[in-house]
């Protein structure tokens, strides 16, 4: 029979965006620890339902493998004195790692002698290694949110009730803070047994499924959709289903059953948002429709089976209706009044204290999303854009909003279509939030584009020039996400916009502030590069390839990207060391260069002749594929000056002694290196 051991934590009910991080965090600190000490094992599998994290760690060893490692001391000059005796340095260093004198000896390294070690160790039974890791592994998760409880030093999101451990059907004593591993396991808190006495591994899972625990949440979550699959069938529809709302049910519950509710027919006539959002956020309910329109049923999930199921459907039909009740009735209160007409209230609220209201930042987004239809020569959407800038955030102050915070520019779009406002204006404020989160769509309208990137510049402009900017995990005003989504737009809609142009326009529109400009506008770009960075290591591209590319210009991410792209390909080239250290070479000298001007008459060797002619033809290859973006061809036409490259270094001195002749050469180099770097910087790319 194969070693494994099993782990379980029971816990109180644990929120259910915790679960997923805690299994992974305990999961890669038991990996972790295992390694570190030398246990070697096949794999760890991890469960998890809101009362228990289960891990089974499969084909652990029996021990630890045993340590042989050579240790290396002083030199032998300092270890032993003119007597033959070992010093004081080299006893410090026999007592620091455990040596005995018999355990010591001398060996040659290079010109010199050093005193040297070998530590033995033998390896400990798994069980006792175990003892020691399992505790450190829990203790060891972070949370946003954490508590002691019953006087322990440790902190978790929520008490640890019980454990569970064995090691090859036997119970290991784990010790964690007082709570002692036992093989007693608990079931499902109403339908299953208090206390589960388990004696293997196969009689555990056996246990729990008998006991209404369906452990692995995957089969959880198929089920969870499958079943409300089917129940949205019975009705003649079909369920909506978000995979982050199917997660947090999935970990919400550890036996599904899918049910259905109803809910008066008349809400349906609402904004669909309107009657979906209390469903999701608030209730964890999945919309069912049919051909895209909205039924007047939800679809809930009981952590149990379906014994009075008929009272659990009333109760929430209730807290629905509750909730429906107060969104129709601030639908029709909101209506009653133009959209326009919420603009004024914005001047109460406060965007930030130094930067002023929201009605200020208004203000600002139209200013900047000119600047950006200006300069996308879009001027036919000019009106709809300025409008809808005027409106993006009137439904921030409306009572729907107000209630319900996630409905902010879904609200917008409806109430502007009420009020008679046009599609294009309507459509682009709702769409300058996007995107809203990794993974979000995009705004898809010339107007909603617009207003997004002015929307989310104009927050990160203003929070630099006070001095407020992301630090390690802190971004408390999610500055991050706002540039990634300014960069997702430009790569998406290949947008030919001068960034630093923008983040400068953006500045201008702090007046009031006091700062200096320059240095701001350093710190945004340098902001957008590490972002851009981040953003294209997720599309797969070498970090060393986004440094050559990056030499260039911000004024498309989409033409940088595309770069990349051709550059990554261009680098599977067989003769790509050679020419990579041709090119590094004239990078290298060409920063000697006081200017980039070639005098002709000073070229007289026959190697600077033909380079200084060939590089001419070649550079004007460049620059036409490259008017094409045909950066591929470019390199290809770059690289055809390696030959006569690796000539003037064959054959000529650069660093001549003639100081007139040396600066012509380096001119002649720099010229060659400012050529290189219209494509990329070849410098900067990394070979083995």
């Amino acid at each position: 029979m194969e070693n494994y051991f099993l782990l379980e934590v029971g816990v109180e009910e644990l929120p259910s965006r915790f679960v997923e991080s805690t299994l992974t965090q305990i999961k890669e600190n038991l990996e972790k620890a295992l390694k570190e000490n030398r246990v070697e094992f096949k794999n760890i599998e991890k469960y998890g339902t809101p009362r228990r994290l289960t891990f089974v760690i499969n084909q652990i060893s029996d021990k630890q493998s045993d340590l042989e490692e050579e240790l290396k001391g002083p030199s032998k000059k300092i270890s032993v004195d003119a007597d033959g005796n070992f010093t004081k340095p080299a006893l410090g260093f026999m007592k620091s790692k455990g040596l005995d004198e018999a355990d010591v000896y001398f060996k040659q390294v290079g010109k010199d002698e050093y005193l040297f070690g070998t530590l033995k160790q033998e390896g400990q039974a798994t069980s006792e290694v175990l003892k020691e890791i399992v505790p450190a592994a829990i203790k060891g998760v972070t949370f946003p949110k954490a508590m002691r409880w019953g006087g322990k030093n440790m902190k978790f999101a929520r008490p640890i009730r019980w454990m569970v451990a064995l090691l090859n059907d036997e119970v290991l004593p784990i010790n964690l803070e007082g709570i002692v591993a036992s093989n007693v396991t608990k079931g499902h808190r109403f339908l299953g047994r208090k206390e589960i006495e388990v004696f293997s591994i196969e009689d555990y899972f056996k246990q729990l499924s008998k006991n209404f625990v369906v452990l692995d949440q995957n089969v959880r979550k198929e089920a969870i959709k499958s079943q409300a699959e089917e129940v949205a069938k019975s009705l003649g529809g079909e369920v909506e289903i978000e995979d982050d709302l199917l997660e947090e049910i999935t970990y919400l519950v550890e036996y599904p059953t899918a049910f259905y509710g109803e809910f008066n027919k008349d809400y349906v006539k609402l904004p669909k948002e309107v009657v979906t959002t209390p469903m999701k956020e608030h209730q964890r309910y999945f919309p069912v429709s049919k051909d895209g329109k909205l039924l007047p049923y939800f679809i809930a999930v009981r952590n149990g089976d379906k014994h009075a199921i008929d009272i659990v459907k009333a109760g929430n039909e209730k807290v629905l209706e509750a909730r429906l009740a107060d969104a129709l009735f601030f639908y029709d209160e909101d209506i009653k009044k133009p959209l326009e007409s919420f603009v004024e209230n914005l001047k109460t609220v406060v965007f930030q204290a130094k930067l002023g209201t929201v009605y200020d930042k208004t203000l600002r987004i139209e200013k900047l999303a000119q600047d950006i239809v200006e300069t996308l020569d879009e001027k036919d959407i000019l009106n709809d854009t300025l409008r809808a800038a005027k409106l993006c955030k009137a439904d921030l102050v409306t009572n729907m909003v107000f209630e319900f915070t996630e409905l902010q520019g879904v609200m917008g779009r409806e109430y502007a279509k009420v009020g008679g406002e046009n599609d294009a204006v309507a459509q682009a404020i709702f769409e300058h939030y996007l995107p809203r989160f990794a993974g979000d769509i995009l705004p898809q309208t010339q107007e909603g584009i617009a207003l997004s990137i002015a929307d989310k510049l104009d927050s990160i402009a203003g929070f630099f020039a006070i001095g407020i900017k992301p630090s390690g995990s802190q971004d408390p005003y999610a500055l991050r996400r706002q540039a990634l989504g300014i960069l997702s737009i430009l790569l998406d809609k290949k947008l030919d916009i001068n960034l630093e142009k923008l983040v400068g326009d953006a500045l201008d529109n702090y007046k009031h502030l006091t700062f200096d400009k320059a240095e701001v506008t350093s710190q945004i770009m340098d902001f957008f590069i590490e972002r851009i960075k981040n953003l294209f290591k997720d599309l797969g591209i070498r970090y060393d390839v986004i440094d050559a590319v990056l030499s260039s210009n911000l004024n498309s991410i989409s033409d940088i990207h595309t770069r990349a792209v051709e550059l990554n390909k261009w680098l599977q080239k067989e003769e790509l060391v050679e020419m990579l250290t041709a090119f590094n070479r004239v990078s290298t000298l060409a920063e000697k260069a006081e200017t980039d001007i070639v005098d002709e008459a000073l070229l007289k060797e026959d190697a600077e002749v033909k380079l200084n002619s060939g590089f001419k033809e070649i550079k004007a290859q460049v620059e036409g594929f490259l008017a094409n973006k045909e950066y591929n061809k470019a390199l290809d036409a770059f690289a055809s000056i390696k030959p006569l490259v690796d000539n003037l270094f064959d054959n000529v001195m650069i660093m001549d002694k003639d100081e007139a002749v040396k600066a012509n050469r380096l001119g002649l180099l720099k010229q060659i290196c400012d050529t290189m770097l219209t494509i990329c910087d070849l410098s900067k790319i990394v070979y083995k």
